[in-house]
């Protein structure tokens, strides 16, 4: 998710914020609302690129998190635009939700905040950033046909050499 990697989220600052322009004394960044508010974030604002976020799963393998991009693509297979849980809803309901998209998450390390995060994040991207799921669902295809254009062309170099 090439999208993901314009898109933040800053502590201390609610909702989540595009990157407009990195520079020396900080990073200058537009609210994803209807405001679209500029801001000059300084450098020791802790600025978090949703596509450096993962979330834990209890697996056995070496794998032990996903990518942040994987669990929102997932969401918006499974839901779509109209979420059926709410982000101030119990925390039973949350883990209920997060566990029917990511059945193998780690519900230790994994908290309702988390989730709350998570949920909130995907209303917001939905919202003002569709480019993020629709970019996914272009480079998904890219990759699906690329491999039967490679035997293609494997084919055609076989013939070429008998």
């Amino acid at each position: 998710m090439e999208a993901l990697k314009q898109i933040a989220n800053v502590a201390g600052y609610s909702g989540l914020y595009r990157i407009l322009k990195p520079g020396r004394a900080g990073v200058i960044v537009e609210s994803l609302d209807d405001k679209k508010a500029k801001t000059m974030m300084g450098p020791t604002a802790r600025v978090s690129v949703l596509n450096d976020i993962s979330i834990y799963v209890a697996d056995d393998d070496d794998e032990q998190s996903i990518p942040l991009g994987d669990v929102l693509l997932a969401i918006s297979e499974k839901y779509g635009d109209t979420l059926s849980v709410d982000p101030k809803g119990s925390n039973s309901e949350l883990a209920e939700f997060m566990a029917t998209v990511v059945p193998n998450y780690d519900r230790e390390r994994v908290r309702a905040t988390d989730i709350k995060k998570l949920i909130t994040w995907y209303s917001i991207l939905r919202q003002y950033a569709p480019e993020v799921f629709e970019v996914t669902a272009e480079t998904d295809d890219a990759a699906e046909t690329a491999p039967a254009e490679t035997q293609d062309q494997s084919k055609a170099e076989e013939a070429a050499t008998e």
